[in-house]
């Protein structure tokens, strides 16, 4: 009988002789990842559109998923307030999950959103002052409770409040 050939891998291309850890040319460390980027100095000075705990921030979540923004604990009613002065560009609740939504237009291209309100304030194409009053907290969409769905974006790009609320 023939010779049987073991069964190999396929094979991968190697150099002429193993290259062994030890025996690799020093590199340089590797440069530290850059610094995540300063909040933008043209951003509007934003300010807590409602005071309360913060039940869940901006990021990756447990469990998988993430935020775009900030869910804050609120009561029924709680005022909820332009975080900076703009336009309001959308007032309903055709959004599916996010309930009664305001969202505010302000100065170069930052949008602010205000989700699962009970009551809207305002309608479309009303300007609105820093820290007027916009809405009531409420349940509304696929809340679970009482609370403020909060996004901060710049552009279509959502950035973590925390970075900004002053």
């Amino acid at each position: 009988g023939e010779a049987r050939q073991p069964v190999s891998t396929p094979s991968v291309a190697r150099p002429d002789r193993e290259v062994r850890l030890e025996e690799a040319p020093p590199r340089r460390p590797a440069s530290p990842p850059p610094p995540p980027p300063p909040p933008a100095a043209d951003a509007p000075d934003f300010s807590w559109p409602l005071r309360g705990e913060v039940l869940s921030r901006f990021g990756p979540q447990e469990g998988g998923g993430r935020k775009d923004g900030w869910t804050i604990a609120a009561r029924v009613g709680a005022p909820v307030q332009a975080a900076a002065a703009g336009e309001v560009v959308y007032a309903g609740n055709e959004l599916q999950g996010y309930g009664n939504l305001v969202l505010i237009r302000h100065g170069g291209n930052w949008v602010t959103a205000y989700a699962h309100n009970s009551r809207l304030l305002v309608a479309v194409g009303d300007e609105v002052r820093s820290g007027a009053q916009i809405a009531e907290a409420g349940a509304t969409g696929n809340a679970e409770r009482v609370q403020l769905y909060f996004e901060i974006r710049r552009g279509v790009t959502p950035v973590d409040p925390a970075d900004y609320l002053r």
